[in-house]
């Protein structure tokens, strides 16, 4: 049977989920023994890569099946529904958890050590197995293109190159990474640790210096070729060096913001099984949201050049992918075998994540 101390376990479990820059865009709440309500916000008021809360909704989606999965260490069921009155941009997922003659589920083991690897990867390839595993954990309502050969990596790393300009041009990308980055750290418990985010320690000490002031990035940007170092070492190299991409695709377009949800879930399960696997996995996402706003008609920033160069980045994606503009794309990542990474962002605690009703 559940009770409070178990429920709280369970919590603690799920609170390892990943969301964008570790947004952590939920609160808890313990409605009885049996019933856990997920209070959901996204941050699409602030952060340019929460198009309409799809990235946040994703985030809520990984985490009811991060419930899911720890409840089974307990022999219990999850089962969720959205709260009749909420919307999307401050959902209620209330959670009923019964007893049921249940495993834990193989996936419980890596719900805390998943994490991001954004440090260059093996370029071994995938083996057949690894494959079918990643490919089974997304479920019937999501396909899988793996972007595997070096010219097709290659490839990749062009347009994630491209992106990245975007990225570290635009005025709003720039204030939401002033927001995330915690510098000089190793680990971070709401923010990104600037010692994860990829860069050696010379280019990081510059950017933390360069990203005082977006007057600052602009002279860097235009005179000394500023946007050069973080791309190669942010996007080129570890494109070139993993041994896949891997997007997921929706089998039907998204309808409504549960669609996302749902994505999350099946995103979080491909992460679980990637690391079950012996792979590392690593999102690309920044090539997909700039192609929601695009494709939705929407503008990403103030400047205009910026808006423009999305529309064709949207079409060398879909050139990339072989898919037309209607495609519905919801995840984008890379895979492959890796070192542990030595920093990481951490988790904020129960005190913190849990409402008192």
């Amino acid at each position: 049977m559940a009770d409070r101390d178990t429920l709280l376990k369970i919590l603690d479990l799920a609170r390892w989920a990943p969301s964008g820059d570790n947004t952590q865009p939920w609160r808890f709440e313990i409605v009885s023994d049996t019933h856990i309500a997920i209070h959901g916000h996204d941050t699409r008021d602030w952060c340019v890569y929460d198009f309409r809360g799809h990235a946040s909704h994703i985030a809520h989606g990984a985490l009811l099946e991060t419930v899911r999965i720890a409840a089974t260490a307990f022999g219990l069921q999850s089962a969720w529904q959205l709260r009749e009155g909420t919307d999307e941009a401050a959902p209620v997922y209330d959670v009923l958890l019964t007893p049921a003659s249940l495993a834990a589920d193989p996936l419980l083991a890596f719900v805390e050590s998943r994490t991001v690897q954004r440090r260059p990867m093996k370029t071994e390839p995938l083996t057949a197995e690894q494959k079918s595993a990643l490919a089974g954990a997304v479920g019937d309502q999501f396909t899988l293109q793996f972007f595997e050969p070096p010219a097709l990596r290659r490839k990749v790393a062009r347009l994630l190159w491209d992106s990245a300009y975007l990225r570290l041009t635009c005025r709003e990308a720039f204030e939401v990474h002033r927001r995330v980055i915690e510098w000089g750290a190793r680990f971070s418990d709401d923010k990104i640790p600037a010692q994860a985010v990829g860069v050696d320690a010379a280019t990081e000490k510059l950017m933390r210096w360069v990203m005082h002031s977006w007057r600052r990035v602009g002279f860097f940007n235009t005179f000394l070729g500023g946007t050069i170092a973080p791309r190669l070492q942010l996007d080129v190299v570890p494109a070139l060096k993993c041994a896949a991409h891997v997007l997921m695709k929706p089998v039907r377009r998204p309808t409504g913001f549960l669609d996302h949800v749902h994505a999350g879930v099946a995103m979080q399960r491909l992460w679980l099984t990637a690391a079950a696997a012996g792979l590392h996995l690593q999102p690309e996402m920044t090539p997909v949201i700039f192609r929601w706003y695009a494709r939705n008609g929407a503008p990403i920033s103030a400047d205009q050049r910026i808006n423009v160069a999305s529309e064709r980045l949207a079409t060398q994606f879909e050139a990339l992918c072989n898919d037309g503009p209607d495609a519905p794309y919801a995840f984008f990542c890379r895979v492959g075998v890796a070192p542990v990474p030595a920093s990481r962002s951490l988790r904020l605690g129960l005190d913190t994540l849990l409402r008192t009703p």
